[in-house]
């Protein structure tokens, strides 16, 4: 077996939590961009980067490698599952005020075709359908390095207060 080995690094995420409340949606991921503020782990953890955001949209790129693989040799679902909601969800958080959060309700993912180590880097962009004060929509699209579908989404989000 060929060992591999990875190392992960990042920033306290606390300051981020902390300015949260005090920023509109917008703001706060456009913080995070510019590395004022700190992106969550998770983003490491994946290999997930937010590389664009706008009103009502949000894209991040992916670099998929043998780490996210299932036991079946490609990448497990939960990866481009969590790379859409992630989407889904930054691009409804662009439509909030300060003070406002959401959390995922329920998201579906339709899977159109595997994904390797080599399939990447996957762009996943994230558009709201109807934005909105107490739920909102949203839908997504993974394509991979050839620019093809790899998988869809559709999600709603409930929108609350950031406490």
């Amino acid at each position: 077996m060929t060992e591999r080995q990875r190392v992960i690094t990042w920033q306290d995420p606390a300051d981020g939590v902390a300015a949260m409340p005090g920023m509109s949606g917008l703001e706060y991921l456009r913080s995070m961009m510019g590395n004022t503020l700190p992106p969550p782990l998770m983003n490491e953890l994946l290999n997930m980067t937010l590389v664009e955001v706008d009103q009502g949209t949000a894209t991040f790129t992916c670099q998929p490698d043998e780490s996210h693989y299932n036991p079946l040799g490609t990448v497990h679902g939960g990866l481009v599952c969590t790379l859409l909601d992630s989407a889904l969800g930054c691009a409804v958080q662009t439509t909030l005020p300060q003070g406002v959060g959401y959390t995922s309700i329920e998201i579906k993912v339709n899977y159109l075709r595997p994904v390797h180590a080599g399939s990447g880097p996957l762009k996943c962009v994230g558009v709201v359908t109807k934005p909105g004060n107490r739920v909102a929509f949203a839908e997504g699209t993974v394509t991979d390095a050839s620019g093809k579908v790899v998988a869809t989404a559709s999600g709603s989000l409930l929108v609350l207060p950031i406490v």
